[in-house]
């Protein structure tokens, strides 16, 4: 029963009106069931109904196809039997004409032809109806038609004018590639086919160019399936070259067509010397400035994205060394060394060097003869998504990379300069057409030089100085007053000038972002090479490659020349080639006031650089939180790499609009050039400042900001790092040769090495884009008043004591918490040291050397003396300033026998370069084995001693203690060197020049300057590149050690450098070369060492704060005039000098000042330095002095002298009662060192 609210116990009626079952499956509605399937038979039928009409269809196609195959098979029959006819006809009437009888009355007339026009026409047309290219007879026919044609063409008016000839010929013409290329290997005439190109060439020359791209490219596979192993040999490579010159030697409206077709679809075939046997007889047809300046155009409209693939690569290797041979053998090679190199030529070696500038870099270096498998290897690496793709590293093919040398020829380089001096206007003020001719020509030099560059980065200095040196041997250019040279930096320096960058940068930096900023290739399409053009995508690119070529170049020039010559500039870009006695460099010089417009161009785009870096690379902050880990970190090693939005950024953005070139390489260079100006000091502080975009008084914190945020992104960075060191080490030892997998393993953990290394890059990328105004106090400091820096650095170092010792700076307060612990006491034990006064520097490095970086916290220290005798005295910060001061007073003395630190004439300190040979020569006659454990460890030793004295600095500098120690500038250039962004580590960023050469050694610097002005032949002087270092040792046979012995070691400036005679044209080199040995390779390993010991306890991004004259100051002090009101200001009394509650001095402490007023500035620093033993002052005033400056009573003798504790800073002053008997107490205790005690 189905009981409802009406009572009725009946089943509702079930209506379904959509033909589908209803009921999950089981029939309820019969009648419905009989519709679907009514419904489904229909549709059954319909698609049978379909299938039979089309199956008829398809019958009657097949059969239309088939009769129309028979009816064409059957016809074109007829026509071989027709031509088959007609051949026959024509070959009995030849023989008739020759005097061969085949049949009775056959006769024909002596003057009659064998083959008349119209005949060969008739042949011609039913050869090309029924040809068909798969059969063999047909084939026999055309081979022989095309001898009887070749036979006959010269009694054939074969004319473009005969429009009907004109077209069967050259439908035959594009039958016959059509052969060569599939057939080539097959055919035995092919000599045959290749005359009647020949033929059609020479004919129809227009009409031969218009389908030059197909007839160059079928010979290019003829010549590739020939082969090394059937290479061309005899006539055949004379009639391949001639079927190749054919289309262009008749000039017409279409012949550059032609060159451009051969260039891009021949000059790319692989191997060309070796499959033709010789070049020579194909470049020597070739029209070499047609062929120049039809591939320099075709470049220009050329992108790179049609370059990305490796074969296109090859291609293009092909065809740059193919242009540099045809090229030296258009011109012949005696002639070429003193030949200038053409625009187009430079035009298109330069754009072909771009677009391969990372293959060819990669293989060049690979020699063919010796690749093997370790050569030609594979290899797995990430790319920016995170995909593995592989990497092959192959040698260049020998003829490719041989030409490729040859762009690394003197001579060449030397000479580019040649092509556009008669460019050059006589007098300044040019028309405007030859200031645009001197501009385009300035860049394409620049594309190329750039391009060689950053190919040959080993053979940077020669090709800089080869271009520098180029325009003083180069053909002078006539003017009224007589012959006169071009200098190529002032060459360089007029067009970046010219441009529209340089005009606009220098006006507003905010303008850079722009033009620094262009989208990649792939997205912009970017070409190979443009047009010049205002500011648009054409002309930007070519002005950046002027501006960094003059750049490089210039660099090149600040690193020999002095400072005499820095300022002896002159505005003229010409010089008279009969000036005598002066210096190229001298003469090549730019004006003081040419260089203070170059300052601020590179003043603002430096900034813009930096503090608009976010929105030149377009990087925002994190989208996922705040913390960079969420951002950075990758929780899985299996996971592929994650492609951030820094990384796909970086991917995008292409710097400057020139492939290959990266907004580091950039910023280096600027900066570096403008850092080197600065250091001549020829322009007053304040024009290197920019008071409208940096605000000090918001700087300061801002900055410190960054910093705190940087350090705390570094710490959870490392964080990261130590876990997925974790992560992927833990199945190291599995790591087994010979175990299967093995292999596997390695590889995937060398993937995952690169992995974290991408994750680090990309970190410090970001942390740069979100952190401009450190970015520019480490990088461009000088924008930035020292005072602020100074200030800036005691905040780094507060920040960081704060840090480091859980909110307690103060040194008795932090002991008291950690003395709570007992981990803390065990701390504290390595932090306090006893330290004999006969022997300070030895105790020292012996018990504080393992702090390593520890060093940074509070120590104690007590004297003891020879007896073991415990000094009086309670360390409140007093005895750790006396200790470091001798310690310093001990290690930095020439006196002392240590011998780490030597000095030059003017007193000032640096690593004795000889350190490392001296300790090798002391162990070789103790005979310690070189390379044995124990020469191994007293070399570390040695090392150990330089890096504890850079920590000895480096905490006096952040204690802010003041040390009475002057070093060499050149060596403290090195510390302001090694926190800039992209610096390598240690001193590697540091770049020796002659000029601080004066600083090591006077003597060699002078010698150095008279051979760079040498009017002669400096051969004459029998120099070769090599230098000799003098070895200093104690005489083993001396028992008290003061005698020593001396020797030389001959090395090697470069490779192979005692074959390499010094010559007036490289003497520039081998002047840069000494520099670099004697201040940076000779004291390599010594100046590492201390800056790696420094840098431990002062980062050293906040030594790149400073230049070396400020670095001075900060460790040494202020060496200004001493401000006694300032001092007098900041003074501590005590014992009975206490100011009472009136504030009145005692009259002993009014005749101290009086006398002090009265003293001069040199006496005053004398009493300075009796109390505090530095005689300058602090950076930021006497408020600033570690303890103060403070007096206290010592009685009421008058015949007592004053006496100090240095360690405190105190002067122990009698009550003297008048200012005279003062006076003369204080100046004889401070002029005979009298008086010292310990408090």
């Amino acid at each position: 029963m189905f009981q409802t609210f009406s009572g009725s116990s009946r089943r509702p009626r079930q209506v379904n009106l959509s033909g589908r079952n209803a009921g999950g499956g089981k029939n309820t509605n019969p009648s419905a069931a009989g519709s679907q399937h009514a419904i489904a038979h229909a549709q059954q039928e319909r698609i049978l109904r379909q299938r039979e009409k089309d199956r008829l269809l398809a019958a009657r196609n097949i059969q239309r196809v088939w009769r129309g195959y028979q009816t064409r098979r059957a016809t074109k029959a007829t026509w071989r039997r027709q031509w088959d006819i007609l051949v026959k006809d024509g070959s009995r009437v030849q023989r008739q004409r020759d005097g061969q009888h085949v049949g009775q009355g056959n006769d024909v007339p002596e003057t009659s032809q064998a083959w008349d026009d119209d005949q060969i026409r008739a042949q011609l047309r039913l050869l090309l109806r029924f040809l068909d290219l798969s059969s063999e007879d047909d084939l026999r026919r055309l081979d022989s038609f095309v001898v009887r044609l070749l036979e006959e063409a010269q009694h054939l008016s074969l004319t473009s004018s005969d429009k009907d000839w004109q077209s069967l010929l050259m439908r035959l013409g594009k039958v016959v590639l059509g052969i060569l290329a599939l057939r080539t290997s097959k055919l035995n005439s092919i000599q045959s086919l290749l005359s009647l190109l020949i033929l059609l060439a020479h004919s129809f020359p227009e009409d031969v160019a218009l389908i030059s791209q197909r007839y160059y490219r079928v010979l290019s596979e003829v010549t590739e399936r020939k082969g090394p192993s059937e290479s061309f040999q005899g006539a055949d490579t004379a009639l391949l070259a001639s079927c190749l010159l054919a289309p262009l030697q008749v000039l017409t409206s279409k012949t550059p067509d032609a060159y451009e077709n051969l260039a891009w679809n021949y000059l790319i075939t692989p191997d060309l010397p070796t499959s033709l046997g010789s070049l020579e007889s194909l470049a020597a047809g070739l029209n070499y400035p047609l062929l120049i300046a039809t591939l320099a155009s075709s470049l220009r409209r050329k992108n790179y994205s049609e370059f990305d693939g490796q074969s296109e690569k090859e291609q293009l290797l092909w065809l740059l060394a193919y242009t540099i041979y045809v090229r030296r053998l258009a011109h012949g090679d005696g002639v070429t060394a003193n030949r200038a190199l053409e625009p187009d030529y430079l035009t298109v070696v330069g754009i072909l060097l771009s677009a391969l500038a990372d293959d060819i870099g990669t293989r060049i270096d690979v020699e063919a003869s010796s690749a093997s498998l370790s050569d030609i290897q594979t290899a797995e690496t990430l790319n920016g998504s995170g995909q593995r793709h592989r990497r092959t590293k192959l040698p260049l093919p020998p003829f490719v990379r041989n030409e490729i040398l040859s762009l690394l020829d003197q001579r060449n380089i030397t000479n580019l300069l040649g092509g556009i001096q008669n460019l050059v206007p006589d007098k300044a003020g040019g028309p405007p057409n030859q200031e645009n001719k001197n501009d385009d020509a300035a860049m394409i030099l620049a594309g190329y030089i750039l391009t060689l560059l950053r190919i040959f980065p080993r053979r940077a200095d020669d090709i800089r100085m080869w271009l520098y040196l180029g325009s003083s041997s180069a053909t002078p250019v006539k003017s009224q007053d007589g012959g006169e040279r071009v200098s190529a930096l002032k060459f360089l320096w007029r067009a970046t000038q010219n441009t529209e960058l340089f005009k606009q940068i220098s006006r507003d930096p905010r303008k850079s972002v722009d033009l620094i900023r262009s989208e990649g290739a792939s997205n912009s399409g970017s070409q190979l090479g443009r047009p010049s053009s205002a500011l648009g995508n054409g002309g930007k690119d070519r002005e950046w490659r002027v501006i960094l070529v003059f750049l490089e170049l210039y660099s090149f020039v600040l690193k020999v020349i002095d400072d005499d010559e820095f300022f002896s500039g002159t505005p003229s870009i010409t010089v008279k080639t009969s000036t005598q006695g002066s210096s190229w460099t001298r003469e090549s010089v730019l004006p003081l006031g040419e260089l203070k417009e170059l300052t601020i161009f590179l003043k603002n785009l430096g900034f813009a650089m930096y503090w608009y870096a976010s929105d030149i690379v377009g990087v925002t902050e994190p989208e996922s939180g705040d913390e960079l880990r969420n951002y950075f970190h990758n929780p899985a090693a299996s996971t592929p790499l994650r492609q951030d939005k820094l990384g796909k950024r970086n991917q995008d953005v292409q710097a400057l609009g020139i492939k290959g070139m990266t907004i580091d390489y950039v910023r280096g260079t600027v900066t570096g050039v403008l850092r080197m100006l600065y250091e001549r000091e020829f322009l007053p502080r304040d024009h290197w400042l920019m008071p409208l975009r940096l605000d000090m008084e918001a700087f300061i914190p801002a900055v410190v900001m960054e910093e705190e945020r940087r350090h705390s992104a570094q710490d959870e960075q490392d964080e990261d790092d130590e876990q997925d060191t974790e992560d992927f080490m833990y199945d190291g030892d599995a790591d087994h040769d010979g175990l299967i997998g093995a292999t596997h393993a390695r590889q995937t953990r060398s993937i995952e090495a690169r992995r974290m290394q991408q994750l680090r890059s990309t970190h410090k990328k970001y942390l740069e884009l979100v952190s401009p105004r450190l970015e520019i106090l480490q990088n461009m400091p000088y924008l930035i008043p020292f005072d602020t820096r100074v200030r800036i650095f005691r905040e780094f170092v507060s920040v960081d004591q704060t840090r480091r010792r859980g909110g307690y700076r103060d040194p008795d307060h932090w002991r008291g918490v950690v003395m709570s612990t007992m981990e803390g006491r065990d701390a504290l034990v390595k932090h306090h040291a006893k330290i004999g006064r006969d022997s300070v520097f030895e105790d020292a490095y012996n018990q504080f050397y393992p702090l390593g970086p520890g060093l940074k916290e509070p120590i104690q220290i007590t004297f003891v003396d020879q007896f073991g005798t415990v000094e009086a005295g309670i360390d409140g910060g007093g005895v750790t300033k006396e200790f470091l001061t001798s310690v310093t007073q001990e290690a930095f003395s020439t006196s002392s026998g240590m011998n780490l630190f030597v000095e030059n004439d003017q007193h000032l300190l640096y690593p004795n370069p000889a350190a490392v040979d001296e300790r090798k020569d002391l162990l070789q006659q103790a005979g310690v084995s070189e390379g044995s454990p124990e020469w191994n460890e007293h070399m570390r030793d040695l090392l150990r001693r330089y890096e504890f004295l850079g920590r000895v600095i480096g905490k006096c500098m952040y204690e802010g203690i003041l040390v009475n120690i002057a070093f060499a500038p050149f060596f403290l250039v090195k510390w302001a060197l090694t926190g800039g962004a992209g610096s390598a580590a240690g001193e590697t960023s540091y770049r020796a020049n002659l000029n601080d050469l004066r600083d090591l050694d006077e003597s060699l610097y002078q010698g150095l300057l008279q051979l760079k002005y040498y009017p002669g032949n400096v051969e004459d002087f029998a120099l070769n590149f090599t230098i000799t270092d003098t070895i200093s040792t104690p005489n083993p046979d001396d028992p008290d050690g003061t005698s020593s012995s001396t020797r030389t070691i001959t090395r090697e400036l470069k490779p192979n450098g005692a074959n390499i005679p010094v010559t007036n044209q490289n003497r520039l080199v081998y002047i840069s070369y000494v520099a670099r040995h004697r201040l940076q390779n000779q004291p390599r390993l010594q100046t590492n060492a201390f800056l790696r010991g420094l840098g431990e306890i002062i980062q050293p991004s906040w030594l790149s704060m400073f230049n070396q004259a400020e670095l001075q100051t900060l460790i040494g002090g202020d060496a200004s005039e001493i401000d006694v009101s300032d001092l007098r200001q900041h003074t501590s009394y005590g014992g009975v000098y206490v100011l009472g509650d009136d504030q009145q001095e005692h009259p002993s402490i009014r005749h101290f000042w009086e006398v002090m007023n009265a003293f001069s500035d040199s006496d005053r620093r004398k009493v300075l330095q009796f109390v505090t033993s530095t005689p300058r002052a602090p950076l930021l005033g006497f408020s600033q002095l570690n303890p103060l400056f403070s007096i206290r009573d010592a009685g009421d003798d008058q015949e007592r002298l004053p006496s100090t504790s240095t360690c405190v800073n105190l002067l122990k002053l009698p009550r003297y009662t008048s200012a005279t008997t003062l006076r003369e107490k204080l100046l004889y205790a401070i002029h005979s060192g009298a008086g010292f005690d310990l408090s």
